[in-house]
C-alpha cells in the first residue's frame, strides 16, 4: 500500500530532472520500428521512468525524501490529485486512452523505492527479484499496448533483465562513485576476493573482473531464453524491434567479457549498432 502523501510537500519540486533523455539511453526507446501509432504511449511511459528514475539517482536527497517524492509519483498518476508532477501527465492521459493497466508502472516505482533504499544486493536471486521490477514493466507494458498478453512475459522478463544487467556492469563504476550502489551481487564479489571498494580503482583487480564474468555467465541463459519474444510477437514492426534489441545485448555481452568497464568505453560505436539493427531485421524472420 502507498504511505499517504503529505501535503507540505511542495508539489512544483517533487522533480529533479537530470537532463537525461531517450538519445542517452543504451538502447532504444519507441525507435521508428514501433508502430507510429503507439510511439507517443510508449514515449508517455518512458518519461514517467525517466523522471522518477531521476529521483531515485539524485545523489542530494536523502532515502526518505526520494521515497516520498514517488508516493507522489503514484497518487498523481492514480488520482490526479497532486497535479505539477509534469512527468506523469503524459502517461496518465495515456492510460486512460488504452485502457493498460497501472500495474506496470507502478511496478517500476516500486524499483526506484528500492534504489532508494537498498544499496547492496545478496545474490542473483535478489538481483532478479529487482530486476523483475526494474526492468520486466517495460516490456510489459509495450506488449499491452501491442494487445500481447501473458504468454510473451517470459521471453519478455528474459531480455528485459538481461538489459538491466548489462546496464549495471557498463555503470558499475559510476552507480558505485556517484550513489555507492553495486547491483554486482555481494556473493559473487565474496567468492573471486573482491569487494565492492574495487569499484573506485582506475581498472579492475582480477577478482572483480572475474565477478563481472561470472555476471555475464548467468545473463548468457536470458539472452537465450529472450530470442523466443520476436517469434512470439504478431506485429511485424514489434518483431524487428524486439529482434534488434536481443542483437544489440548479444553484441554487448561480447564487448563486456573484452573490456573493463572501470577503464574502457563499453559502448556501441554507430557502425555496430547498424550491423545490429540489420542483423536483428533479417533475423526477424528467419
Amino acid at each position: 500500500m502507498e504511505r499517504p502523501v503529505t501535503s507540505a510537500m511542495n508539489t512544483k519540486s517533487i522533480e529533479t530532472p537530470s537532463g537525461k533523455n531517450a538519445k542517452t539511453e543504451n538502447f532504444p526507446v519507441g525507435s521508428i520500428l514501433i508502430r507510429p501509432d503507439l510511439r507517443k504511449h510508449v514515449h508517455a511511459f518512458y518519461i514517467f521512468a525517466r523522471g522518477a528514475d531521476d529521483i531515485s539517482d539524485n545523489p542530494l536527497l536523502s532515502p526518505q525524501d526520494k521515497v516520498l517524492r514517488l508516493d507522489c509519483f503514484a497518487a498523481a498518476l492514480l488520482d490526479g490529485k497532486i497535479h505539477d508532477v509534469p512527468s506523469v501527465i503524459p502517461l496518465r492521459e495515456s492510460l486512460k486512452e488504452t485502457g493498460i493497466t497501472p500495474q506496470h508502472s507502478l511496478d517500476l516505482l516500486t524499483a526506484f523505492k528500492r534504489d532508494a533504499t537498498q544499496l547492496r544486493y545478496r545474490d542473483w536471486d535478489d538481483l532478479m527479484n529487482y530486476c523483475r521490477y526494474s526492468a520486466s514493466p517495460v516490456g510489459r507494458h509495450v506488449l499491452a499496448l501491442h494487445d500481447i498478453g501473458e504468454r510473451a512475459w517470459p521471453a519478455n522478463d528474459a531480455l528485459c533483465s538481461a538489459l538491466q544487467v548489462i546496464n549495471h556492469i557498463q555503470d558499475c563504476a559510476d552507480d558505485y562513485r556517484e550513489l555507492d550502489r553495486v547491483y554486482i551481487p555481494l556473493d559473487m564479489l565474496a567468492k573471486n576476493k573482491s569487494d565492492p571498494s574495487e569499484l573506485s580503482r582506475e581498472k579492475s583487480t582480477p577478482g572483480l573482473r572475474a565477478a563481472l564474468q561470472e555476471m555475464l555467465d548467468r545473463t548468457d541463459p536470458l539472452v537465450k531464453k529472450a530470442r523466443g519474444l520476436p517469434p512470439a510477437v504478431p506485429d511485424a514492426r514489434l518483431k524487428m524491434e524486439t529482434s534488434v534489441i536481443c542483437v544489440l545485448a548479444e553484441y554487448l555481452m561480447e564487448l563486456l567479457r573484452k573490456r573493463d568497464p572501470l577503464c574502457d568505453n563499453v559502448k556501441l560505436g554507430k557502425p555496430t549498432k547498424i550491423k545490429a539493427v540489420m542483423k536483428g531485421i533479417v533475423r526477424a524472420w528467419l
